[in-house]
C-alpha cells in the first residue's frame, strides 16, 4: 500500500518541483549563491590575514563548499536575458553584452574552485596560493561584470 502511495505521489511531487523552479527568481537565486560564497570566503579570510591559526580541516571544508557553490553557477538559469533590469541587482549589463567573456570568467572560476577543493593545503603558505587563485577570479569578475555598489 505504501509503495502504491509513493508511486502515485511521485509524479505530483515532480510537477510541484518543476513548477517552483520554473517560477524561480534568478536575481534572488544568484544573490543567495553569491552571499553564501562571500560568507564562506569570510570564514577563512582571518586565516589568510594571520588573525587566526591555520586550520587544515576548516580550510578544506570551506574550499569544498566554495567549489560546490561554484559548480551550481548555471549562467542560463541564474543570468537569463532580462534579469539585468528586473529587481534590485548589481549585475552589469556587460554580462549579456559580453556573454563569451562572462562565460570564460565563470569557467575559469569553476575550474580553479575545483582544483582548490582537492588541493589539501598543509600550511598557511600553500593555503595562500590556493585561496588567492580562487579569490582572484572573484575580483576579476566583480570588476568586469558587476556594478559597483554605492
Amino acid at each position: 500500500m505504501n509503495r502504491l502511495i509513493a508511486l502515485t505521489a511521485a509524479p505530483l511531487f515532480a510537477v510541484a518541483v518543476f513548477s517552483m523552479s520554473a517560477h524561480a527568481d534568478p536575481i534572488a537565486d544568484r544573490q543567495a549563491l553569491m552571499k553564501d560564497q562571500g560568507k564562506t570566503v569570510g570564514s577563512i579570510t582571518p586565516i589568510i590575514k594571520g588573525e587566526k591559526p591555520f586550520d587544515a580541516q576548516l580550510v578544506m571544508t570551506a574550499l569544498k563548499h566554495l567549489n560546490e557553490d561554484a559548480q551550481k553557477i548555471d549562467i542560463a538559469t541564474l543570468f537569463p536575458k532580462g534579469s539585468e533590469t528586473g529587481g534590485k541587482t548589481t549585475a552589469s549589463p556587460k554580462i549579456w553584452e559580453d556573454s563569451a567573456g562572462f562565460e570564460a570568467a565563470m569557467s575559469k572560476y569553476k575550474a580553479d574552485a575545483a582544483k582548490a577543493a582537492v588541493a589539501e593545503p598543509k600550511d598557511l603558505d600553500s593555503f595562500k596560493v590556493v585561496f588567492n587563485q580562487v579569490t582572484e577570479n572573484c575580483g576579476t569578475c566583480h570588476k568586469a561584470f558587476r556594478i559597483k555598489k554605492d
